[in-house]
């Protein structure tokens, strides 16, 4: 019998067994964290794909026997993909249990789902239709933490940050045969408590990859479980976990291979002892004479190899650097159109949220129950490629409470779809600028909704691995989830900073005017300054119920600025607040907010406060000046405030001038 066909119906039976076995089996073997299986690509029971993944999951779990505790394999005809990884601390046995238990576990929770993740204690086990291996995937994650909290947490948060960096130093230097890309590290908090950490990568990852996933992850682990015992943070190409409790096996670490050139002398073969041989000067130059110039030749050769191997790496690095703003790096995330067609109705007027400046929002539940929010951009929208692409690829790096969350996007043709979770409560400006509405923001509602759009300007200008400007801060970009809790979102124009960038300037402005800072608005100047003057302007309309526009549209109202302004001048800024709030709130709170208010929205960057300093109640607020405003010419102010959009803007370190901004008459102050 040919052996090619022994091989098959071995792994065919082997198959079968396998799918034999009972859950409450799997249950015992595998303590499962989370799955991951989007229902976008299917396949039907008793399919090609069907056969060829359970192909595929038995020969994952026949290699889990090995050592290595990684296997990736393929199986042809309709390609399936797939790899396991188990933890680097566990015995084959162990990991064993855990790919067989997960193989089972995961084909009946994502029973017709081409693509899926599952994370386990000990193992994690992933497959889909489309390759994978070797490229880093930060997207789906998944969290889990302890329910109880540790003391002094800033201070335990940083030592996990910096006990975290330095072992993700020492994983990436885990290379050779046999590598595990695969840490652990303690560090002592107090006298009686430490801190046990784990990093980990798949194998199959460069060093620079496995870099960047594990710096991901672990900026990430402040979001999801700052202040807290335990946390983990999963991702298919990585993971990071943390405790105050040991979780981990000790670990022999491999003693490097010894070679002839540095063992002791008792190490190296005996000589048996043979006759002296005299060789004359002429014979032994003919024998030197060649084997130095072979020599020499070796190494001039190798050096130039090696240098070449150098400069190669680097720019391999440079082409990856540059890949990770594309959008494959969200690959996982992608929805076809007839899915998202199906879950609103064909994008029925009944399900339309509301209108932004790039298009229409619409809600919408997905075949498996999932409610969903739906941004449709126009066709006529000035968003292009580049800014769809940022927005996919910016909120997926993201993991905090205070950012709208993505969940996926659709690239059909002329489509350009962003879904997002669904949050009940739509926008800020929904309440806020309605008279019918604003009732239902209380006092403590605002003053909720302030804390929570400051933290979330907090992660991305410091807390995050990407230093970012969002550059159109506004009420109707301030999602309101079910506890009215805020969410930044539409990061459509947002712009990532370099380590050490302040500044970028562009030829052309976008946003909206009223929330722009001067020098944005004048001369294409940003920073996170920018956002700060937003957030400013943002402060003010939550505390007045005023909108920045109403004030162009009223003869001789003034400027929201300004009205606030003259309140405090006057000793009265109370009277600035919305009068629905009656009574109810707290005037130390109050009084607090506008001044933040204002000191936002000073004229000169360097005057207006970063957010850090916001959140700290123990600094002192300097008194603030009076504040600066830009908007249209005379000639425009009785118009609406328009939202400018733009197709492409370049971020430089120096400023342009005003002639080259997109604006083209300016007012003087």
């Amino acid at each position: 019998m040919d052996s090619n066909l022994c091989i098959t119906l071995l792994g065919f039976s082997f198959m079968i067994i396998f799918l034999s076995q009972t859950r409450t089996k799997v249950a015992a073997t595998s303590n499962y964290l989370h799955h991951y299986c989007p229902n976008t690509t299917t396949f039907t029971t008793n399919s090609t794909y069907q056969f060829n993944l359970n192909r595929l999951l038995a020969s994952l779990s026949s290699n889990a026997s090995r050592n290595e505790g990684f296997h990736k394999a393929t199986a042809s005809d309709e390609t399936v993909y797939g790899l396991f990884l188990c933890h680097g601390d566990i015995p084959a046995d162990s990991c064993r249990a855990c790919v067989a238990g997960a193989a089972r576990d995961l084909v009946e929770r994502c029973p017709e789902e081409k693509v899926a993740v599952a994370w386990y204690d000990e193992c994690m086990l992933r497959y889909s239709d489309q390759r994978f291996f070797s490229s880093m995937d930060p997207v789906p994650s998944a969290y889990t933490w302890s329910t109880q909290n540790v003391s002094e947490a800033n201070l335990f948060d940083e030592l996990v940050r910096a006990t975290m960096e330095e072992l993700a130093s020492e994983v990436i230097k885990d290379v050779g045969s046999g590598a595990k890309k695969f840490g652990t590290k303690e560090a002592n908090f107090t006298g009686s408590q430490k801190l046990y950490t784990l990093a980990q990568c798949t194998p199959d990852l460069s060093l620079h990859d496995c870099n960047r996933c594990l710096q991901i992850a672990i900026a990430s682990l402040q979001s999801c479980c700052g202040g807290k015992q335990g946390g983990r943070a999963l991702f298919p190409s990585c993971h990071v976990r943390f405790d105050v409790h040991p979780f981990y096996q000790a670990v022999k670490k491999r003693a490097p291979t010894p070679t002839a050139a540095f063992l002791p002398p008792s190490s190296l073969p005996a000589r048996k002892p043979k006759g002296k041989i005299q060789l004359s000067p002429l014979i032994i130059t003919v024998i030197v004479t060649p084997i130095f110039v072979s020599h020499a030749a070796l190494f001039f050769m190798g050096y130039y190899f090696l240098s070449r191997r150098s400069a190669r790496k680097k720019y391999n690095a440079m082409q990856e650097e540059n890949a990770a703003n594309h959008i494959t790096t969200a690959e996982s995330l992608q929805f076809d159109f007839a899915t998202i067609e199906a879950a609103t109705g064909k994008f029925s007027d009944d399900n339309k949220l509301g209108e932004g400046g790039f298009g229409a929002v619409y809600k919408g539940t997905l075949p498996n129950g999932q409610r969903i929010a739906v941004k449709r951009l126009s066709k006529s929208s000035r968003q292009g490629a580049g800014e769809f692409k940022n927005e996919i690829v910016l909120i997926a790096r993201f993991h905090h409470k205070n950012l709208a969350n993505l969940l996926g996007f659709c690239l059909e043709g002329q489509e350009k779809i962003l879904v997002y979770e669904f949050v009940p409560n739509k926008s800020l400006d929904y309440f806020l600028y309605d008279p019918k509405r604003q009732g239902q923001l209380d006092w403590s509602t605002r003053y909720r909704i302030i804390g929570g759009i400051s933290r979330g300007l907090l992660y991305l200008h410091e807390d995050s691995r990407l230093k970012v400007v969002h550059r159109d801060l506004k009420a109707s970009n301030i999602l309101l989830g079910e506890n009215m809790d805020p969410k930044i979102s539409d990061f459509g124009m947002a712009q990532i900073f370099g380590v050490d960038q302040t500044q970028g300037s562009t030829r052309r402005i976008v946003g909206t005017y009223g929330y722009m800072s001067p020098e944005y608005a004048k001369y294409g100047q940003f920073s996170v300054k920018s956002d700060v003057y937003s957030f400013g302007v943002l402060i003010l309309e939550i505390l007045s119920g005023k909108k920045i526009s109403s004030f162009y549209q009223s003869d001789g109202a003034g400027h929201l600025l300004n009205y606030a302004w003259n309140h405090w001048m006057a000793g009265t800024p109370l009277e600035l607040l919305d009068p629905t709030l009656g009574d109810s709130y707290s005037r130390s709170e109050a009084m607090r907010c506008l001044h933040v208010g204002l000191l936002c929205v000073q004229h000169d960057p360097a005057d207006r406060p970063t957010i850090g300093s916001m959140l700290s109640h123990s600094i002192t607020l300097p008194s603030p000046k009076q504040p600066a405003y830009f908007f249209p010419c005379r000639t425009e102010q009785k118009m609406p405030i328009k939202e400018l959009d733009s197709d492409q803007y370049t971020s430089k370190s120096t400023p342009r001038s005003v002639d080259e901004a997109s604006i083209t008459e300016v007012c003087p102050r």
